[in-house]
């Protein structure tokens, strides 16, 4: 049974912060592992983030925690977009870090009153999510194609297919594409088990043309990949050396397809991103949207009922009056 090593803070070279401080920081992160259970690269994100908030306190002359204010806290977000030019999504991404800070400094008594509570987050850091058309996301998805003259090696493009059909299918992130194991494909109950953030799992359905390009992934190009020692063959979509496909590769395939397709500024989230608008304009129940992509809480969903206003306008004229 594996267990979870304990957090320890990277400092950064050079830099020396209070001890009280780096062992609060410390003892923060080590309950966002044990106790919240959330991902290296969330936790890596908050680390990040809190000792950006650290180093500036310090400089401030804050040493210890108890003697953390709102004051000096809004200046170090507003000092993240005037001085170092940041952009709305990241400073609301310092900002949950610090409110979550402070709240657990708050629980354990290292400080009497929230200072956090005072932070708000400002409407303009919420951005409306971009998606592709249907016609678009259909470029992409056939954008993977045998080459001519074939190309030596396993048929690869048939990996890269079925990724973005599942991606597509199931609002997969880059890093559940990675951790997809051959068992939690169900093709009897026509879904597939994702293990999401905080190593959470959920079951999300995908249709037809996904289990086609998975049935020939499966027959035609996965067995070539498989590595001769054994190694990695429970991982579902392996690379051209046989390992399994890390988050980085699953970007660059994303990007290079949409390249070929003549598509700009394509990314996995943006996929992602298309899913929840799709099926919300199918008429999909917002709380069974929730589900499928795996949100903790549905506030993280609603993003997507304001993208969809040609469908808000038909039901409208339809049912209104006066339209």
């Amino acid at each position: 049974m594996n267990q979870k090593r304990p957090f320890m803070l990277r400092q950064p070279r050079g830099t020396r912060m209070p001890t009280l401080l780096v062992a609060d920081l410390s003892a923060f992160l080590g309950f966002l592992r044990v106790e919240c259970g959330l991902a290296e690269n969330t936790l890596l994100a908050y680390e990040r983030d809190l000792r950006d908030l650290i180093e500036d306190l310090v400089e401030r002359g804050i040493t210890e925690s108890d003697r953390m204010a709102p004051r000096p806290l809004v200046e170090h977000l507003m000092g993240l977009k005037n001085e170092r030019g940041l952009a709305s999504s990241s400073i609301a991404r310092h900002l949950a870090a610090i409110r979550m800070f402070c709240r657990w400094l708050t629980a354990n008594g290292r400080v009497a009153e929230d200072p956090g509570e005072w932070l708000e987050r400002p409407t303009q850091w919420q951005r409306l999510p971009r998606y592709l058309s249907e016609g678009r996301i259909r470029q992409l998805i056939e954008a993977p194609a045998p080459s001519d003259p074939p190309a030596s090696g396993p048929p690869l493009w048939i990996r890269d297919r079925s990724i973005l059909e599942l991606m597509y299918a199931c609002g997969l992130r880059a890093s559940e594409v990675g951790m997809l194991h051959l068992d939690d494909v169900l093709p009897s109950l026509g879904v597939i088990r994702i293990t999401g953030k905080g190593d959470k799992q959920r079951l999300v359905p995908y249709g037809q043309p996904a289990q086609e390009a998975l049935d020939l992934f499966l027959e035609r190009c996965r067995p070539e990949l498989v590595r001769s020692d054994g190694r990695d063959r429970s991982r579902l979509f392996l690379s051209r050396t046989g390992r399994p496909l890390e988050r980085v590769a699953i970007w660059q395939i994303v990007k290079r397809h949409a390249a070929t397709a003549g598509l700009s500024d394509v990314y996995p989230h943006l996929i992602r991103h298309t899913f929840a608008t799709h099926v919300l304009s199918g008429g999909a129940d917002l709380r069974v949207l929730q589900d499928m992509l795996g949100h903790a809480n549905v506030s993280t969903t609603q993003i997507y009922t304001h993208v969809d206003e040609a469908r808000l306008k038909a039901v409208h004229r339809q049912f209104h009056p006066r339209a």
